[in-house]
């Protein structure tokens, strides 16, 4: 299996998401978008694509001018039946490209936060695999969220934003939850933008990291897992 992967940002850690695809034994080919890297004409080349977060939102074409072709590629995969995984930015842009309203700054949300699976979540492959459990952790970063793409399935919700999750077609899925990100990943992020982390939580790096990461935290990091493995079928 080879995998298109899109990274939007610098310092992305694949996380969950790259344990899975090791797994799978995925040939994966890597794009940086966000430094003008090219993406390819079409699917033809890739059997799958996972596009990864970014701090830019998911309609700022004037300083990001490839997310339109962005988003024209993601549909071209599932329009074909092939594998989309979408996680945060790329959930949103996966919104765009399926006709949704992207909802800039409308949903700020970070940490470790509860989320809760719809009817239709608790039967899908995707998220079935994290058990019988009312709600689910995973972590958060984010400002923005989208309305729910005509015609797609609506996997996951929260208080912070209705639509964490949703499915088009077979395997076309978006989550605006960062399941890819373990304690691991979390770390980094502290190290690398400590004045962002503590801005979006007042005390995120003194008090609610060290008293959440070893119980929410490792919670998160197992349904992370279970999360990224059956994303490829």
């Amino acid at each position: 299996m080879r995998v298109l992967v899109v990274e939007n940002t610098n310092n992305t850690d694949h996380g969950q998401m790259g344990v899975a695809l090791r797994e799978a034994g995925a040939a994966i080919d890597l794009v940086k978008a966000f430094l003008g890297e090219p993406l390819p004409a079409d699917h033809s080349e890739h059997d799958a694509i996972v596009v990864f977060g970014g701090e830019q939102n998911a309609r700022d074409d004037e300083k990001h001018p490839y997310l339109p072709r962005l988003a024209d590629l993601m549909r071209s995969f599932g329009e074909v039946d092939k594998a989309v995984l979408g996680i945060c930015l790329g959930s949103q842009v996966l919104a765009r490209a399926y006709g949704a309203e992207n909802l800039i700054g409308a949903a700020p949300e970070f940490g470790w936060q509860k989320i809760t699976p719809t009817d239709e979540g608790r039967s899908d492959p995707l998220l079935a695999a994290i058990g019988e459990e009312e709600d689910f952790l995973s972590f958060q970063w984010h400002d923005d969220t989208f309305t729910l793409p005509p015609g797609a399935v609506h996997l996951a919700e929260n208080g912070a934003a209705r639509h964490q999750a949703f499915r088009v077609g077979r395997a076309v899925y978006g989550t605006q939850f960062h399941f890819e990100a373990h304690r691991g990943v979390v770390d980094q992020w502290n190290r690398l933008f400590p004045h962002i982390t503590e801005q979006k939580r007042p005390g995120w790096l003194a008090e609610h990291h060290p008293r959440e990461a070893p119980t929410l935290g490792e919670r998160a990091d197992a349904t992370g897992l279970a999360i990224a493995r059956p994303g490829f079928r």
